[in-house]
């Protein structure tokens, strides 16, 4: 017996093509690459594969090839509802195209992140990055590794898919302005978000233009936590109506006023970003931009596999999907709220 037949031993490449009688390359050919071996060749080949009980790798004979059929999605936060329909929209439209989506959760660390990446490089086709913390230059170093498709986040030189945040935040300033309030806190998210910079930044400029006062607390975690935490700091200072950076600050913000004793909206109309599926189903209901996010995972892989096949971006604007505000029950009219001015609501007591 052949040490290559022995029980217990895996068989590989090189004892195929003893056995064929060929050289490790033609047995290379034969299953990469096919039509470059002749049919002659390729039967004493795979007969030989069979007798030993040789498979192939299917990720080793991939990267052999250059192509892996497998994509990267990496995302902030796995448990953040906010990524759920991305995560959909991108599983789906890599199916359509026989893609197989790996999907790596960066736990908010810019260092996770980076270290996945890292990790996973060499055994994909293309990553998509959504919400990135990564700073730019890392961003841009694995961009020039592998194609990427930055999801809600613009950079230059880098292909990215974004909501039309400027207009959301617009949209919200305006529906309190346009309820009558004239002093408006914006719950800041995390301060390696550029999502945060973009929303904040437009607050801050469009509000005297609609006869607000805006001001910013923050950065919190993008999370009901960090709601909570927002809160704790709001209620000694507090306003008639809040931004929150997200949907879950927002819930988690409504639920520590209401440990205070305050109402929403009676006492602060709140609006969040994002509406992910818990904001109808919050009391009182959420009032959010909306972003379509499964539109966005589904643009950012489409992109993505269009760059894996040789395509150039066409311009080096980001891709812009709309933005929409959803009015519902977590805000009205300052006419109809409590006077929060000069009271502290820690305490109840006029300040």
């Amino acid at each position: 017996m052949t040490d290559f037949a022995r029980p217990g031993r895996t068989p590989t490449m090189q004892d195929v093509a003893r056995a064929a009688g060929v050289a490790t390359s033609t047995v290379s050919r034969a299953f990469a690459r096919p039509g470059r071996v002749s049919s002659e060749t390729a039967r004493r080949i795979h007969e030989a594969a069979s007798v030993l009980g040789y498979h192939v790798n299917p990720i080793a004979q991939a990267l052999q090839a250059g192509r892996t059929s497998m994509i990267a999605l990496v995302i902030s936060d796995v448990t953040n509802p906010f990524h759920n329909e991305i995560i959909r929209g991108a599983q789906a439209t890599a199916a359509e195209a026989g893609y197989t989506l790996l999907l790596s959760d960066a736990q908010e660390s810019s260092a996770q992140e980076r270290e996945t990446l890292e990790r996973a490089v060499a055994a994909v086709d293309g990553i998509v990055l959504a919400t990135s913390r990564m700073p730019d230059s890392s961003i841009r170093t694995i961009a020039k590794q592998r194609p990427v498709v930055l999801l809600n986040r613009a950079l230059v030189d880098v292909p990215c898919v974004v909501t039309d945040n400027p207009g959301g935040a617009r949209h919200a300033a305006a529906h309190l302005a346009e309820l009558g309030h004239e002093r408006v806190t914006y719950l800041a998210g995390p301060e390696a978000s550029w999502v945060d910079g973009m929303r904040w930044r437009t607050l801050r400029e469009n509000a005297p233009l609609l006869g607000l006062h805006a001001r910013r607390l923050g950065p919190y975690a993008p999370t009901v936590a960090g709601g909570r935490a927002a809160a704790a700091e709001f209620v000694h200072h507090p306003t008639s109506a809040v931004i929150a950076y997200n949907d879950l600050m927002a819930i988690g913000f409504i639920r520590a006023l209401a440990a205070h004793g305050a109402h929403v909206p009676r006492d602060v109309s709140v609006i969040g970003f994002d509406n992910i599926f818990p904001a109808a189903l919050v009391t009182p209901a959420l009032t959010t931009v909306a972003a379509p996010l499964r539109h966005m995972g589904r643009t950012a892989v489409h992109n993505l596999l269009a760059i894996v096949r040789g395509a150039q971006p066409r311009s080096q604007e980001p891709v812009t999907l709309p933005a929409r505000l959803v009015v519902r029950a977590s805000t009205t009219a300052r006419s109809q709220q409590r006077s929060l001015h000069g009271r502290d609501l820690m305490t109840g007591a006029r300040r």
